[in-house]
């Protein structure tokens, strides 16, 4: 059974109880307290959900339908290391998939999903404004352009160790 994020780290869980109490009476409080929640817990779990619904006695369909409706929500953890791989229309003519796809491949995990050790989340992404060095991809905030499939294992390799 995996352990609640809640009960992980009883620091996080107080410092989210006293979020809940400062929005509690006030107008429209889910759109904030969802927010604070991923600040704090850094996503937003079924059990994170499930509290937040238990005490604005909110149905847990509107807090998963708002949860999911906006992009900026995740209910699972990021890993460190954010890999987005650009598939606008540049990038994707030049051979983005194929970048995408050995990505795949050497971490294991399919887009959307973290490594089992929390170190990289893979991410497809549209246009980031590098068309000129198509195929891009993005690991946090640093660029790498004009890829081919065969330089990711080195790349990749750079951040498995830090």
């Amino acid at each position: 059974m995996a352990v609640s994020v809640l009960t992980e780290d009883k620091e996080k869980f107080e410092e989210f109880k006293k979020v809940i109490e400062e929005y509690k009476g006030k107008e429209g409080p889910l759109m904030p307290i969802l927010q604070k929640a991923q600040e704090i817990f850094g996503c937003l779990s079924l059990d994170v959900q499930n509290y937040i619904a238990e005490e604005l006695n909110i149905p847990i369909t509107d807090i998963y339908g708002v949860a999911t409706f906006y992009a900026q929500f995740t209910l699972k953890p990021k890993g460190k290391y954010k890999i987005g791989v650009c598939l606008g229309t540049a990038c994707y003519v030049k051979g983005s998939q194929k970048v995408l796809d050995k990505l795949q491949e050497i971490l294991n995990i399919k887009v959307g999903d973290t490594t089992d050790d929390g170190k990289f989340t893979l991410e497809a992404t549209r246009c980031l404004g590098a068309c000129g060095l198509a195929p891009v991809m993005m690991i946090n905030d640093h660029v790498y352009g004009r890829l081919k499939p065969e330089d990711v294992e080195g790349i990749i390799a750079r951040y498995k160790d830090e």
